[in-house]
């Protein structure tokens, strides 16, 4: 069975962060909002070039997580001079911790250029910045497994486990009832214990179809 995956942050649910600085009359807005993919990475970008459709940069970085791969990291300078817009903005999302996540620069210049160290301090002082704006969510992996109990039991079965810290996620009503459920990992040994004593060895848990675990939020 493949490794249970470790808990992560990264930003809550709603509306992007916005953000703004100037530099020598150069203006530097900055959204960080949450995606999961590609496809909503794209279309975060997409969203902060439609809000500023004049302005002459919209670089950007992204890291998402994949299941059971590592972590997409990508960025993009749009135009302004390699490495001095899209790494340092990855360099600071990945400083936070935080995976599932975008940073947009928009950049409208203002008549002053910034040479290579000021645009490199420019893009990582506006993310780094709004990151400090980000609301912090957390999603924790829970093992997920299967039990069958006779009808007649079930009710004062289930009744333990809730009160034990075990979520029941599904129930499936046949001959047995079987029951879906979702605890913390660490907690796997205390189940199965519980399990054993509430129906005196009668029944076990067994191991899922599919990751064997859930994603919690909090």
């Amino acid at each position: 069975m493949p490794a249970t995956p470790s808990a992560y942050e990264l930003p809550r649910t709603g509306a992007p962060v916005t953000h703004e600085i100037e530099i020598k009359r150069s203006r530097f807005i900055t959204w960080i909002g949450r995606v999961g993919d590609e496809a909503e990475a794209r279309a975060f970008i997409a969203s902060a070039r439609d809000a500023f459709p004049d302005a002459r940069h919209h670089c950007s970085a992204y890291i998402y997580r994949v299941e059971g791969a590592q972590p997409v990291e990508r960025s993009s300078d749009d135009g302004e001079p390699s490495g001095t817009a899209g790494k340092p903005m990855l360099e600071a999302l990945k400083g936070s911790g935080m995976s599932d996540i975008a940073a947009v620069v928009t950049r409208y210049f203002g008549g002053t250029k910034l040479g290579t160290g000021g645009l490199v301090s420019a893009y990582s002082t506006s993310v780094s910045e709004a990151l400090g704006l980000v609301e912090r969510a957390t999603r924790t992996p829970r093992s997920t497994a299967t039990v069958a109990l006779p009808h007649a039991e079930a009710g004062r079965v289930e009744a333990e486990l809730r009160a034990a810290g075990v979520d029941v996620i599904g129930v499936d009503y046949g001959s047995l009832a079987r029951y879906t459920l979702a605890f913390d990992p660490a907690k796997r040994a205390l189940v199965d214990a519980l399990l054993a004593a509430s129906t005196k060895g009668s029944a076990e848990l067994e191991e899922p179809d599919g990751p064997g675990y859930v994603w919690v939020e909090s």
